[in-house]
């Protein structure tokens, strides 16, 4: 076995970026993977593993929903702007659906 870390202070799950939780994960599996983490820490540490993963799997259902949101504000807008301006029925122009914004 590798030389045993001690566990370091830690900053608290929810107050991580996603970036920092994801490295943090990152550190943990490679000290799993090179047998770098004591027995007496173990479950700890994968107990913060999976904290992290939660926290992470909630930002991004977060920002999935938020992105969606978004999205479809944008199409609704789309939608109202083309049925009020009169243009699109064989004009031969490209709709606002074609558009990248």
């Amino acid at each position: 076995m590798a030389e045993k870390k001690t566990s370091p202070k830690r900053t608290p799950v929810k107050k991580l970026s996603f970036g920092e939780a994801v490295s943090e994960v990152e550190q943990i599996l490679a000290g799993l993977e090179q047998d770098e983490i004591d027995i007496d820490r173990l479950s700890e540490e994968v107990g913060r593993a999976v904290e992290l993963i939660q926290v992470c799997r909630e930002k991004l259902e977060k920002t999935d929903t938020e992105v969606r949101d978004l999205v479809a504000g944008l199409q609704q807008s789309a939608s109202e702007d083309e049925s009020t301006d009169g243009s699109g029925s064989g004009s031969g122009e490209k709709s606002g659906k074609d558009l990248p914004f």
